[in-house]
């Protein structure tokens, strides 16, 4: 898949340069060309770690600072992401290589880390930060090899070379902190095809970086900024001790080497670190899965449904089958509007929102629109688009508002526009209040809090009442049978039959056919790994949206037989059944495979895991309502009521 969308990717970029000089390019698409010697920019983009989940900019610690420090201009996505570009001092220039240089201050006057500032280094490396830079918009790597379990003669051969993003602040020794101190730079170029006149030109395929930890004593510098590094054996690493002031060199050295990787195929090395094979293993699971589905769904239809409604239809022996099968007992009741119908209605249409959302992102992903090179464009096209859904959403929850009897428009669209994002801003206001607390670059600076509420009071708001209106205008949806004017009793039900053992029965089977994808997901939000595998997201969200409407209308048939007719929430609670197991799951993924033991990076996960087990409530929920929605008006319509 990857291969295929860096191929498109490519076509793309090719069709855009022959469109002309005018033509616009898809963001990180287009290449910068460097002649020998050219200035290489290395930025910084921010500190993170797995176990606090909080990113620090890069001038939170105290490294070198060049004479005029500028920051990018930041789209939305970046700015929630926590990432703040940054320039720094390192010189780099096009296929120029550099022994060893000091990045500032001299051998004669070092830089010297005051006790508060020791303190912090240490408290960072304790905490299992990483540094991220970048060079030509790619971010730094540190490559990791070692030996797969193969068989003892291929080990001495083969080493298995896997990427981890960004380097390690420093290191733990016993109870002692070493910083990296010496950044060894390895920049890989494509040597472009050019006329046999011109000078060559050059193209940033991959940055690697090989941190390491030397003592002040042991660095060898001259007056000029020229620097020797001492044998491997021979150094000591560079202590950071949190109690006195340190004295240390930031040092750097810069290699080039040429590379067979074309422009295109860039992030390769950053995209295929995750197995592809478990990726197909998971979709062979999640089909096996929605077939064995299909083949109870289409047991209970062909044969109970036809069987029960050719014998509904039957003139004589009426009186037999009604005692019989218990659907059509209720038929006077099922349409009967629920109790709170203004809430059901902003619920579903908040839920059509978040999927033509999530269908279209993922969709425009796949054609590798958003790919990780064009920074926070994934997060920016998610919130415009949930803004601009909500014409759809409004237009959804009006019509089915005024089919379950509701008048009050104005309120009810207000009630959509406002109830969902609204318990989201409200979490994401807290938790980022914690998060300014500890003076972190993940804060949403007030500027953009401001520009979020004017996008959702400004263009959601708006849309989801013109939306509202047209859908409440519109006629509401045509149920086949009358509802009777006194409700019908309802016999006592079964223990199974019970709503939390429903949403237990009925959010196995979705979550099955997806929980590995979760996986990988929650690894690239958690763990700062990038997620690109979109081709795969894309099926098993068809696969989700298949089986979530097939165990609906499986829950709400056998529902509706043991003549209980209060299906409406029942259905959409039921439904959304596969978030319950999301939360166990993501329990499961804190308790195993996260080393968080604070309180405010627990508060932050657990903050951030319910707004993701809402909205796939809210999500699951709706695609099952409407398909068992659509399900019962059809039974309904194709039985013969007196």
């Amino acid at each position: 898949f990857s291969f295929l969308q860096e191929r498109l990717r490519y076509l793309l970029f090719l069709l855009l340069c022959l469109h002309g000089t005018d033509s616009f390019y898809v963001p990180g698409v287009a290449p910068i060309n460097f002649h020998w010697n050219d200035p290489v920019e290395i930025k910084a983009v921010k500190l993170t770690s797995s176990r606090t989940q909080l990113p620090y900019e890069y001038y939170s610690l105290p490294f070198c600072q060049p004479t005029e420090i500028t920051y990018k201009a930041e789209n939305l996505g970046e700015v929630l992401r926590g990432d703040r570009i940054v320039n720094t001092p390192f010189q780099v220039f096009m296929n120029v290589e550099k022994k060893c240089e000091i990045l500032c201050n001299f051998p004669s006057k070092p830089v010297t880390l005051t006790v508060e500032q020791s303190k912090l280094m240490a408290e960072r490396i304790r905490e299992d930060y990483y540094v991220h830079l970048i060079a030509d918009n790619l971010p730094v790597a540190t490559r990791l090899e070692f030996y797969s379990n193969r068989e003892e003669e291929e080990k001495k051969k083969e080493k298995d070379v896997q990427f981890e993003h960004g380097y390690r602040l420093g290191f733990l020794d016993g109870n002692k902190f070493y910083l990296h101190n010496h950044l060894s730079f390895i920049l890989y170029y494509h040597r472009e095809d050019v006329e046999e006149n011109q000078e060559p030109t050059y193209r940033v395929v991959r940055f690697e970086v090989i941190p390491q930890s030397i003592k002040l004593e042991d660095l060898k510098a001259d007056e000029k900024g020229m620097c020797t590094l001492p044998e491997a054996t021979g150094s000591a690493p560079q202590e950071i001790d949190p109690t006195k002031e340190n004295q240390l060199l930031f040092t750097y050295s810069v290699h080039w080497e040429e590379s067979d990787i074309k422009w295109a195929s860039r992030w390769d090395t950053y995209l295929t670190m995750s197995d592809v094979q478990i990726h197909w293993f998971s979709i062979i699971n999640s089909v096996v899965v929605v077939f064995f589905l299909s083949g109870i769904l289409s047991m209970i239809i062909i044969r109970t449904l036809r069987k029960d409604i050719a014998n509904y239809n039957k003139e004589d022996d009426i009186e037999d089958t009604m005692e019989e099968s218990g659907w059509k007992l209720v038929h006077g009741d099922v349409f009967r509007p629920p109790q709170y119908p203004m809430i059901l209605s902003s619920l579903l249409g908040s839920g059509i929102q978040l999927f033509c959302m999530i269908l279209i992102v993922i969709f425009v992903a796949m054609l590798g629109m958003l790919s990780p090179s064009s920074r926070g464009a994934l997060m920016t096209t998610a919130c415009f688009l949930f803004m601009f859904m909500g014409v759809f959403g409004g237009f959804f929850a009006g019509r089915l508002y005024r089919t379950l009897k509701g008048h009050r428009w104005k309120k009810g669209a207000f009630c959509t526009a406002t109830l969902y994002p609204g318990v989201v801003f409200g979490i994401c206001f807290v938790l980022n209040c914690f998060i300014w607390g500890k003076h972190s670059s993940g804060a949403v600076p007030f500027p953009t809090m401001v520009a979020l509420l004017c996008m959702w009071f400004g263009i959601s708001l708006p849309l989801v009442y013109l939306g509202y209106y047209f859908g409440f205008r519109k006629q509401p949806y045509d149920n086949p049978v009358r509802t009777n004017q006194i409700p019908r009793q309802i016999p006592e039900q079964r223990w199974y039959m019970n709503k939390f053992v429903g949403i237990l029965m009925a959010g196995i089977l979705p979550f099955g056919a997806m929980f590995i994808e979760l996986f990988f997901i929650f690894s690239a939000i958690w763990e700062n790994q990038f997620y690109y595998l979109f081709g795969f997201l894309f099926l098993v969200f068809i696969i989700l949206v298949v089986s979530c409407s097939q165990i609906s209308i499986v829950m709400v048939y056998f529902q509706l037989c043991a003549e209980d007719y209060r299906w409406w929430w029942r259905t959409f609670l039921v439904s959304g059944g596969s978030a319950f197991y999301v939360l166990i799951y993501a329990i499961f993924y804190f308790v195993n495979k996260l080393d968080i033991v604070e309180f405010i990076p627990s508060l932050l996960y657990f903050g951030y895991t319910a707004l993701m087990v809402l909205s796939f409530w809210l999500l699951t929920g709706t695609i099952g309502f409407y398909a068992a929605y659509m399900f019962v008006r059809k039974i309904y319509a194709a039985v013969k009521i007196d």
